[in-house]
């Protein structure tokens, strides 16, 4: 048995685990952005993990942060910058209450990388995939939690290697006014994704080729561990969810662990967190801090926290990485958006959103429904977002706006660039 020790954030009932959600009831609605970054050198090839330390010891006005003497990112004011397993460079902005103020930050990031990899014979991507270089030739990362995700994920599928090291995305941070509020919000971002996935598809290219696929990355999520990754429940897909914050709960004690962390050091374990709340492993009991990790290694396309995580775009450049939190913002802070939205969603049944999932990371926006076209579902949801947001963020929304009114998402445009 687990040796009890007198530490104030053991877990000793479930109503702990409910904490963090309802710590996330706040009356002012802000946005954050995280964005992660793809660099290569002149010949397209990833640039390493010792390349990219000296692109963030270029960096200025952040302080570092290292594990075991290993430089794996930066904190500053705006937000801070993390390695992911493949070295992808990925800005996280502190939540803000404007689209300006993301803006401002996200530039300022993008400026500061994109001069430092200068310095080093490095480029940086505007895709969601890396175009040539696959995952065997590009090393994790010294980074403890990253080795037990390596040894952990190929027992459960094919490919996971493919999404840790060579993809890239974008994730919108939502607020939260209520429990109903949560839930309805993750509801209709779940039955969205699989859409709007497909207007931000931009990674057709793997090994220096063409794939068939426009989404590498989308295509890559499907092969990474379902006990962990896509709708989280069916019902939550139905027109009129019944579901809450327990419940949510009660499907992540389920979802098999893969480590927890003591002492700066990741230890793995397969055991799912009933398990471990009710066993311990080995001396250790379970803690919010394991719970948080818990939450962290649960990857559906969205994610409930203290807010809510939007996870399923292809890496883009600036504009279109900025119609992305206006995108969102039109729709989820809207009531009367959020209410139209449901209704152009009514048509479809739980398994319609289980095929666009598996579909649109091929066909993105060439793909047809029940007779709907996606790229028609495209542009009305471009339009309700549009019509609530107000005048000064609707340019935010022009680049994507421009590409689905021609039925197009960024990797069509590549495509069309080389007949």
């Amino acid at each position: 048995m687990p040796i009890l020790t007198d530490k104030p954030d053991l877990i000793l009932s479930k109503e702990q685990l409910l904490e963090i959600f309802f710590s996330g009831i706040k009356n002012e609605q802000k946005i954050g952005i995280e964005n992660e970054k793809l660099l290569v050198d002149k010949n397209y090839n990833a640039a390493t993990y010792e390349q990219i330390v000296k692109v963030l010891e270029g960096f200025e006005d952040y302080e570092p942060y290292e594990e075991n003497g290993n430089l794996l990112g930066l904190k500053g004011k705006s937000g801070n910058i993390s390695l992911e397993p493949g070295s992808q460079v990925e800005f996280s902005s502190r939540p803000f209450s404007t689209l300006d103020e993301i803006g401002n930050a996200l530039r300022e990031f993008l400026t500061q990388l994109g001069n430092s990899a200068k310095k080093q014979n490095l480029g940086v991507l505007d895709t969601g995939a890396q175009p040539k270089t696959v995952w065997n030739d590009i090393k994790v990362i010294p980074k403890s939690r990253y080795k037990c995700m390596t040894d952990y994920l190929p027992s459960k599928n094919l490919e996971p290697f493919r999404m840790m090291r060579e993809t890239a995305g974008v994730q919108v941070n939502i607020d939260y006014e209520s429990e109903e509020d949560a839930i309805q919000k993750l509801s209709l971002a779940l039955k969205l994704s699989p859409i709007v996935s497909a207007m931000y598809s931009n990674s057709p290219l793997r090994k220096g080729e063409l794939t068939g696929v426009k989404s590498v990355r989308a295509n890559a999520w499907l092969n990474v561990d379902e006990d962990r990754c896509g709708f989280i429940s069916p019902e939550l897909l139905k027109y009129t969810p019944e579901f809450s914050f327990k419940d949510y709960m009660e499907t992540l004690l389920k979802v098999p662990m893969i480590f927890i962390e003591r002492g700066g050091k990741s230890i793995s374990t397969a055991m799912d967190f009933e398990q471990f709340m009710k066993n311990g492993l080995g001396s250790y009991f379970s803690t919010s801090k394991d719970w948080e990790t818990h939450l962290s290694l649960y990857f559906p396309e969205v994610r409930l926290k203290d807010h809510i995580e939007i996870r399923n775009h292809d890496n883009q450049n600036f504009e279109m990485t900025m119609s992305i939190p206006a995108l969102w913002k039109g729709i989820l802070y809207s009531p009367d958006a959020m209410e139209e939205v449901r209704g152009m969603l009514k048509r479809f049944s739980v398994e319609d959103f289980y095929e666009l999932r598996e579909k649109t990371p091929k066909f993105a926006l060439d793909y047809k429904i029940k007779k709907v076209w996606v790229k028609d579902l495209a542009k009305e949801l471009v339009n309700i977002s549009k019509y609530t947001l107000s005048e000064h963020d609707k340019h935010y929304l022009e680049p994507l706006e421009n590409l689905v009114s021609q039925g197009l998402s960024p990797a069509d445009v590549y495509l069309n660039s080389l007949l």
